[in-house]
């Protein structure tokens, strides 16, 4: 469609005539991440909280494991994506189901890896503020990415996508 069309929103029109825009997910989600990290930071200088546990080698070693775990996952689900000719940036209509490789053991291999990652930055940095705003992301995540990718997913492949979703978890 052009910029001087309008659509067409007659309720006549049969699901099938609509043009298939994908999930319409208005942003990149690890953009969620690293704002809610970089909210983190800027929390922790202005109302600094004490980590639990002294930082020391060893957090920064955790944490360090912690994010090569995640950066691992998140591109291995890329590399799945990318094998099976489907676009990473949720902003485009999906081609396939992929149900194969890590995407047997969770439906969402690159939000789990950018978890994970986010997980051992706060550990390896101390900054309290980031795990404080994790649920927030997480929660925006959902709300904004997920839920729109699954209400696709469930229109374009009915049956397939039930099917998936009632043998491999959302998240681990």
């Amino acid at each position: 469609m052009t910029s001087g069309e309008t659509p067409n929103h007659a309720s006549t029109t049969p699901a099938s005539d609509k043009p298939d825009l994908g999930p319409t997910v208005p942003f990149p989600p690890p953009l969620l991440f690293v704002g809610g990290f970089a909210l983190g930071v800027v929390a922790s200088r202005v109302w600094p909280l004490a980590f639990p546990w002294s930082m020391s080698g060893a957090s920064v070693a955790v944490g360090l494991l912690l994010v090569a775990i995640g950066v691992a996952l998140a591109i291995t689900g890329v590399f799945t994506f990318r094998r099976a000719k489907v676009a990473v940036y949720p902003n485009r209509p999906a081609r396939n189901l992929v149900t194969h490789g890590i995407y047997q053991y969770t439906r969402n291999p690159m939000y789990v890896g950018m978890t994970t990652a986010y997980l051992g930055g706060v550990v390896m940095t101390g900054i309290v503020w980031g795990l404080v705003m994790l649920p927030l992301v997480l929660l925006a995540l959902y709300a904004v990415v997920i839920r729109r990718e699954e209400r696709h997913l469930t229109e374009k492949f009915p049956d397939e996508y039930r099917a998936y979703c009632q043998q491999v978890r959302r998240w681990l």
